[in-house]
């Protein structure tokens, strides 16, 4: 059987998680820092009336 094609950046990160099994651990506490919170409705209220409208296209102003 052929071997799949594998790329530059996909045998890095394989090599990479091989060498350093801690990075995978590492990696679900960085996570974990920035994306998986549960915010209360308080929040969730307050950043919603806080968001500010933006422009339909942002680069060039009137």
């Amino acid at each position: 059987m052929a071997k799949l094609y594998e790329s530059d950046h996909t045998k890095f990160m394989r090599e990479l998680f091989e060498k350093n099994p801690q990075l995978a651990e590492d990696q679900k506490e960085a996570r974990a820092i920035w994306w998986d919170k549960n915010l209360d409705r308080d929040e969730r209220k307050r950043f919603k009336e806080s968001a500010v409208p933006q422009k339909a296209y942002v680069y060039f102003g009137k």
